[in-house]
């Protein structure tokens, strides 16, 4: 089990389905020659998404992992970041659940960020729900990924308002923006030994 802080640079990996914004925001917070630490690695289950091509520009290893099956998938990056060295996995804009086996051997090296303020608003389409729900405020939450959806321990959150005219995109707009500072924040806090699962 890695216990931080490591003495050392870590090696981060990116697990991203989408864009890959958040994936930047980390390589813009972790680049190469960094003595926090560094992505080495960004892996995603859609071959064409553009946050493997981001990674390739970028100069970093970017490797599409096939989703035939879940654990089929489970198995073949698990062995890919435990190849690369990776101590820290960053989930951004991953859209599957992973099982309680991969959890497991990752508990306290594997993160994620959420487009609400956890606990609310847990699982898919975190904005809708906060304009449903009517609140005043939404945000952002960095966690560790645990068995559940979204409900492991929260190490930072950002807020921001809810306005009276928001759609889903203008808010998920103003929660992005957050969500790219907050990120590098937890990462540093994990990376440092001062957030733990």
């Amino acid at each position: 089990m890695t216990t931080f802080p490591l003495g050392r640079p870590a090696r981060l990996a990116v697990i991203a389905s989408g864009r890959g914004s958040n994936m930047s925001s980390l390589l813009t917070a972790f680049p190469r020659g960094s003595d926090e630490a560094e992505v080495v690695l960004v892996a995603g289950e859609k071959e064409q998404a553009p946050a493997l091509a981001r990674a390739r520009e970028a100069g970093v290893e970017a490797v599409h992992v096939p989703w035939e099956t879940r654990q089929g998938f489970e198995e073949r990056l698990d062995a890919l970041l435990r190849d690369r060295g990776v101590d820290l996995v960053c989930l951004a804009g991953f859209m599957r659940v992973l099982s309680p086996w991969f959890v497991e051997r990752w508990h306290g090296r594997l993160v994620n960020v959420h487009p609400s303020l956890l606990p609310k608003h847990r699982g898919l389409h975190a904005h809708r729900q906060a304009l449903a729900e009517g609140v005043a405020e939404s945000g952002c939450s960095v966690h560790f990924v645990d068995t559940g959806v979204d409900t492991g321990k929260v190490i930072v959150q950002r807020h921001v308002p809810v306005l009276p005219d928001d759609t889903e995109e203008t808010l998920a707009a103003r929660v992005l923006v957050e969500e790219h500072v907050a990120y590098p924040e937890a990462v540093r806090l994990v990376l440092r030994g001062e957030a733990r699962p």
